[in-house]
């Protein structure tokens, strides 16, 4: 590792998860960010810089400094879909760098499940839209199956092979006690579920729940008084290369292949060097698609590489050891929840499902139809 350790994450927390009937989304943003900064140590009178991110409020970091109490004296509102909070992340620690604070609250939180929020539809459609939601395109699974179907056509991968990432993640899921969906599952169960949008079965599909998340970065100065060690962040990169799936560049390669670069650059790390890999999992080819943009496999190989449960727990590859957003939790915007993973794999909290003396952890978020990609690098002393 070569990057300067100037800033790290130093608290993470959920808030409840699941089904949370009588919680509003306040609520849960302030459970997770209370919870976070007691795992940090730290008050929220320490917190000089909010991030947030999420579809429900015109403007919800004021909405949130308000309820939380706090007057911030920087914030951030980026919202690019699922990547947001690892573009914040990397937001966070180059302010950091520039001097302008030295303690950021990143917070999510959302009650798609309980409101039925997913079956509503948006009441407007803009620009590119207007040529593919009309016309019965469902999004935003529809666009995922276009990615996936033009994968198959193009390198052979089949379904079993997107299987496999959801058997693999379900068995994490298994040693995960707060992960929504827990019973075991095998790949004749994914291949036997229904059809959302052909080639995804339903268990190639994200869950839909509500829940919560906060993490707290905060300059090395700030991290001393931490209760934790800090889980530094080594490198950071982010890109959005579309808004509508027609506009995507190519289907076969995310944004992953530009901020996974910059952040191995950055970080200084090579791909052998990583020891927990979490991945936003909004469909299973969203990871097989990530896996090959961020270089840990050739284009086209992706298959091949997930193949005979290579992700699973004991396999070569530890991923998504939460459970992912397959099994563990989808509140909509998943990309939190991968960096409150991969900072409690790097201090060792994992429990059962503990990754042996994880040094070195990937984050990948994605975000609106493979559209945005952040790229964060962390590691520890």
């Amino acid at each position: 590792m070569t990057s300067e350790r100037f800033a790290a994450i130093v608290g993470v927390a959920e808030s409840d998860l699941g089904e949370t009937p009588g919680k509003s989304v306040l609520q849960l943003q302030a459970q997770a960010a209370k919870a976070a900064l007691e795992d940090a140590g730290f008050e929220k009178n320490d917190v000089d810089a909010l991030f947030v991110a999420g579809n429900w409020a015109w403007s919800p970091n004021m909405m949130l400094a308000e309820y939380l109490g706090i007057q911030p004296k920087f914030t951030d509102g980026t919202n690019i879909g699922g990547s947001s909070f690892e573009a914040h992340v990397g937001h966070a620690a180059a302010s950091i760098r520039a001097g302008l604070f030295d303690v950021a609250l990143i917070v999510y939180g959302s009650t798609q499940r309980t409101d039925k929020s997913r079956n509503q539809p948006t009441p407007f459609v803009t620009l590119t839209e207007q040529f593919e939601r009309p016309f019965g395109l469902p999004t935003p699974v529809g666009a995922y199956a276009l990615a996936a179907m033009r994968h198959m056509h193009q390198y052979g991968t089949t379904s079993e092979q997107l299987a496999e990432i959801a058997v693999a993640t379900r068995k994490w899921a298994v040693m995960n006690e707060k992960a929504f969906m827990r019973d075991p599952l095998s790949i004749e169960d994914v291949l036997n579920s229904r059809y959302i949008a052909e080639p995804l079965h339903l268990l190639d599909c994200c869950l839909v729940t509500d829940g919560g998340g906060a993490v707290v970065v905060a300059s090395a100065k700030a991290a001393a008084r931490a209760k934790k060690k800090p889980v530094w962040i080594l490198g950071h990169g982010e890109t959005h290369t579309h808004n509508t799936i027609a506009n995507m560049p190519d289907l076969t390669v995310t944004g992953a292949k530009q901020s996974g670069q910059k952040a191995f650059e950055m970080a200084g790390v090579r791909h052998d060097e990583l020891d927990v890999v979490e991945i936003y999992d909004s469909f299973t080819i969203t990871v097989l698609l990530t896996l090959e943009a961020l270089g840990f496999c050739k284009p086209g190989e992706g298959g091949h590489f997930v193949s005979g449960q290579r992700t699973a727990p004991g396999g070569a590859f530890p991923m998504n050891t939460n459970g992912g957003g397959l099994s563990y939790c989808h509140p909509g915007m998943y990309g939190i929840f991968l960096l409150i993973e991969a900072a409690r794999q790097l201090w060792g909290e994992c429990g059962q499902r503990q990754v042996a003396e994880a040094k070195l952890a990937l984050v990948n978020g994605t975000g609106g139809v493979l559209s945005s990609t952040s790229t964060v690098i962390l590691g520890r002393d």
